[in-house]
């Protein structure tokens, strides 16, 4: 009995501090930046452009902080900075997914999107490619590094795929209603 009081008291106190250490991590959004989003729910030109104008912050931030030589802990902010790139891109990616579902016409955002995803690819590259970074330095943030490189990679080429099928789409509506 005493053993099995004990054990749930255990569980109840692990439950108890789980939320607690998810809600650690913070949104990398900041309050204005969801404040413009919630103002462009509707039209995916402008919500698309304030995506990329979100990640594109990210990733000049994160230059910025690397070039900085009074930076301390430069691998650790490297890796946060690149998660929070990652989550706002992902995002983006979302929102693209939730338009597409509701036959949105993506010509004109899928413009901005795929300039956006040329910039980052070499953003990111050039991160990757940098001499001035030690190996044990690279270490602290290569995974995420590679998973933000691959997942631009692979949202480019879907991104240039939606954005030929978007022009196919609405050139068939086009010439259906004529």
């Amino acid at each position: 009995m005493k053993t099995r009081t004990i054990l749930s008291l255990a569980f109840v106190i692990g439950m108890a501090i789980a939320p607690s250490r998810a809600q650690r991590r913070s949104d990398p959004l900041k309050q204005e930046e969801i404040d413009l989003l919630r103002d462009s729910a509707v039209d995916p030109e402008p919500r698309m452009k304030l995506y990329v104008q979100f990640a594109r912050a990210r990733l000049v931030n994160l230059e910025q902080m690397r070039a900085d030589p009074k930076v301390k802990n430069r691998p650790a902010q490297t890796h946060q900075m690149l998660e929070d790139f990652l989550s706002v891109y992902n995002e983006l990616n979302d929102n693209l997914d939730n338009f597409e579902g509701r036959k949105a016409d993506l010509r004109k955002a899928m413009r901005f999107v795929i300039e956006g995803d040329t910039e980052f690819q070499a953003k990111l590259r050039a991160l990757k490619d940098d001499v001035n970074a030690s190996k044990e330095d690279v270490s602290q943030y290569q995974f995420i590094l590679s998973d933000a490189l691959e997942t631009v990679d692979n949202s480019t080429a879907d991104h240039r795929k939606l954005q030929a099928d978007e022009e196919e789409m609405w050139k068939r509506k086009k010439k259906t209603k004529s």
